[in-house]
């Protein structure tokens, strides 16, 4: 069993900042969105992880991930010049993938539930897919599925005007070689993509075996910025447990399960958990509220801020008025000269400069 990893596209939702970053490497409680994936794909017991990569991003995603090593996996990087769809990026994975069945996975999606419960029963049960979905009630936008009540697939559309029901395609499949006969035999979309929905409906109607399984805890999409900041607020409330490796002086409290990372040194602030802050970063007379992550080397002075992910070496400084529901690109930097009476709202790319005035 192998996994493919989908890390390309441009991330035009989440502009401007990842006009200069891949959206799967933007953090979720201090720790890339694609990392997440590739952690639950080991646990499933698979250790041989294509990563479909972009032109713009993909140099990133290879700097930032490696080799596979920090995951106990071997990471092979496959380049998609264009985003020419899912089923696409399948098909230029052949020389990987081989005749082995497969995960395919979008790397910007985050769930709660193990994989490897789905992986069993598309193998003992020998299918050719296996899809995950989830009940939303927007489904016109998302990939649709109509199912039987034995799970069985009788159809799938593509953000359908009128759907079928309300059961979104997650963006978790499991394959047998098949589905590469099935791709062979479809043609591009209205928007000139190869669409997985097509190549999953080829294979229903050929009649080889496509089932589904909803999915019972949270699944996240994080192409926006709302809903990134979402996950983060899911994944402290799961994940995080008081860790305090920096230095604190007297005068800083800590309220709730915070953890913070070596090298970082924190004076005369109060921070109500959970939050994650990383290493080396500078906090002074501050208040962290909850649901924030900071990532390393940020330094924060004389600011309020919380519900917000702030990213590496970052630098926010005297602002008074608290900042909330916002997430602050690499390096950014964010100043003040003269008070405001309202809370402030951002969403700032890498390596802008902000001063209010």
């Amino acid at each position: 069993m192998k996994a493919l990893i989908l890390s390309g596209g441009k991330g035009t939702r989440l502009r401007p900042l990842t006009y200069t970053g891949a959206k799967q490497l933007v953090p979720v409680a201090n720790k890339p969105i694609l990392w997440y994936g590739i952690e639950g794909i080991v646990a499933a017991g698979i250790t041989e992880i294509g990563i479909v990569i972009s032109p713009e991003t993909g140099g990133e995603v290879r700097d930032r991930t490696g080799s596979g090593d920090r995951f106990g996996a071997k990471i092979t990087y496959i380049r998609q010049d264009a985003p020419l769809g899912l089923a696409h990026a399948v098909k230029i994975s052949q020389d990987f993938l081989g005749d082995s069945p497969f995960i395919l996975f979008l790397g910007d999606n985050l769930i709660e539930n193990e994989l490897g419960s789905f992986l069993d029963r598309f193998e003992k049960k020998q299918l050719d897919a296996l899809i995950l979905l989830r009940p939303v009630e927007n489904p016109s936008a998302f990939g649709v599925a109509k199912v039987d009540d034995a799970g069985r697939v009788l159809g799938l559309v593509e953000k359908p005007k009128d759907p079928p029901s309300n059961l979104a395609l997650v963006g978790i499949y499991y394959f047998s070689a098949k589905i590469h006969e099935a791709i062979a035999k479809i043609e591009p979309s209205a928007r000139g993509e190869l669409e997985i929905t097509d190549a999953i409906q080829k294979l229903i109607d050929l009649g080889q075996p496509v089932e589904s399984e909803q999915i019972e805890g949270w699944w996240l999409d994080t192409g926006k910025k709302d809903d990134l900041l979402s996950a983060n607020q899911i994944v402290l409330d799961a994940q995080v447990a008081t860790d305090l490796n920096g230095e604190l002086d007297e005068a800083t409290k800590i309220d709730g399960r915070v953890r913070i990372g070596a090298g970082t040194t924190v004076k005369n602030s109060l921070i109500r958990g959970p939050v994650a802050i990383g290493e080396n970063c500078r906090i002074e007379n501050c208040f962290i509220g909850p649901y924030s992550s900071i990532a390393d080397g940020v330094t924060l002075l004389d600011t309020d801020i919380e519900h917000s992910v702030i990213l590496r070496d970052a630098s926010i400084a005297g602002i008074q008025q608290r900042i909330v529901d916002s997430l602050i690109g690499q390096r950014a930097k964010l100043g003040e000269a003269l008070p405001r009476p309202k809370a402030l709202r951002f969403m700032v790319g890498d390596d802008c400069q902000i001063e209010l005035v």
